[in-house]
């Protein structure tokens, strides 16, 4: 954990104050306090003066979600950072005030945050300090302040929001983005436009939201957000002198990977990137996290309320590295070499294989009732099997179902998974219930890091819909590694 931040994935969330949809719900302290002891280390507060404009309340802005006081969540945040892992938590702060409340916000940032604050000796930094460095600290992370903006009504903006691809209480299928980049390259076009999330000024209103911001506020900001100039020649350009964080939209990312994909590998090397969900995402489901890993984004941001597969890989990514929050990216993402440098769209050789076999699966019978499943037999079973990762490895399989057994035996040896990018693989599981006439009920479901996988034969645990561990449900599998062929 000695290298610099810009070297590891980290477990990000968003809009982490919300605990339902991104339109209507509710705001409070107790989504951020589950989402820090789930692990997650990135933390975004979006801060907004009170009706008489005189206070802080963090709310959605444009939005009808009810607000929560400030002090609160800097109060939860404070007494749960570092409760299940000592390493940095990152605050993002989308700043929506005036000179006057920036200065309330850094007096409450210091006064509840004390000595645990990390302040940088500098306006600017050349290196980003390594998560070890940073043990048991709080760094702030925004854009340069600027002038609160009014709050214009959203009814036309979300008129015709909606999710429509998720499906079922678990979500669409994870694509494996084999045909993305063609789709996208027709759907986009000229220059990136980006959607509902830090709005920019131009470069006139900055300077003025420069010099009316708060000194203390300003010297607060570890990490500045850069501003984004919508245009990604310039957006992705790699100041040897100094690092920063950028943040994109899903829509202008999905762009950018198909017109500048190698320079997204770059800048990650030594700035953060940071993907936010488009703001159509009502019901706060979630974008494939895969699609920024696989060029090095460090900063994936998530809806932890938003349940389903794209959450899934998500959890199973940050189960890497003890839980920690903070997953080291592989060498070939950080390799800096013109000649060299990674392209996961391209055709990549097989560097291991993986046999999985699933012989059975117990503990139901214990944690559901007995017509949970099925009124009048027990369930029916399968297992789904595969892995996510680079286009190449992405795929699904599944078993036979097992009629009519609380315990089912498959014995099912799949086919081997070739894995081109092994550091960058998923281990999928799902077992579901078979239904002829509804939908096929949830059983359990697990995501596990590839490069951890140990061999032999392995209980393995399977989870709900929410990614909390079911009590008694296990599956009896075994994983074995093989060479390529080519070897």
């Amino acid at each position: 954990m000695g290298s610099p931040l810009s070297h590891y994935f980290i477990y990000t969330g968003h809009n982490s104050y919300l605990t339902g949809n991104q339109l209507s719900s509710g705001c409070s302290e107790r989504p951020i306090v589950k989402a820090l002891l789930d692990g997650v280390r990135v933390i975004e507060l979006d801060l907004w003066p009170n009706a008489a404009k005189d206070e802080v309340e963090v709310l959605h802005g444009r939005t009808w979600t009810s607000p929560v006081e400030l002090i609160k969540c800097l109060e939860a945040i404070k007494e749960h950072a570092f409760a299940t892992s000592p390493y940095p938590v990152i605050l993002t702060l989308e700043d929506h005030l005036t000179p006057d409340l920036q200065a309330k916000v850094a007096k409450m940032l210091k006064e509840t945050f004390g000595d645990m604050l990390y302040i940088s000796e500098s306006e600017s930094m050349s290196e980003f300090p390594s998560p070890d460095d940073l043990k048991g600290k709080i760094i702030i992370s925004t854009k340069p302040p600027k002038e609160y903006l009014q709050t214009k009504s959203s009814k036309e903006e979300h008129a015709d929001d909606d999710d429509k691809a998720e499906e079922g209480v678990w979500g669409e299928e994870i694509s494996d983005d084999k045909t993305t980049a063609r789709q996208m390259s027709e759907q986009y076009s000229g220059k990136y436009a980006e959607e509902g999330d830090e709005e920019q000024m131009d470069g006139e209103a900055e300077k003025k939201a420069r010099q009316g911001a708060d000194n203390e506020y300003k010297r607060l900001i570890a990490i500045q957000l850069t501003r984004r100039k919508h245009d990604m020649d310039v957006d992705l350009k790699v100041d040897p002198e100094k690092v920063s964080r950028l943040s994109l939209g899903e829509k202008a990312y999905e762009k950018a990977i198909v017109t500048h994909g190698e320079h997204i590998i770059r800048f990650t090397q030594r700035n953060l990137l940071r993907i936010f969900p488009r703001s159509t995402r009502i019901t706060s489901s979630n974008y494939n996290p895969v699609m920024g890993w696989r060029y090095g984004v460090q900063m994936v941001a998530a809806n932890m309320q938003g349940h389903g597969r794209k959450l899934w890989l998500t959890q199973g990514m940050f189960r890497a590295n003890g839980g920690c929050g903070y997953v080291k990216k592989p060498d070939i993402l950080m390799n800096g070499d013109p000649e060299k440098l990674f392209d996961p769209r391209a055709d990549l050789p097989v560097k291991t294989r993986l046999k999985v076999t699933v012989y059975m699966g117990d503990g139901w019978r214990f944690d559901f009732r007995k017509t949970h499943f099925d009124k009048c037999s027990p369930p029916d079973f399968y297992a789904r099997v595969g892995i996510a990762g680079v286009a190449a490895d992405t795929r699904m399989e599944q078993t036979k179902v097992m009629m009519d057994s609380w315990i089912p035996t498959w014995d099912h040896e799949f086919g081997e998974f070739p894995l081109a990018v092994p550091e960058l693989a998923l281990l999928r599981v799902e077992v579901h219930e078979s239904d002829n006439h509804q939908k096929d009920d949830f059983g359990g479901q697990t995501c596990l890091p590839v490069w951890e996988l140990r061999p032999g034969i392995r209980s393995v645990r399977l989870s709900d819909h929410k990614g909390q561990t079911l009590r008694s449900v296990k599956l009896l599998m075994r994983f074995e590694f093989f060479p390529s062929s080519s070897e």
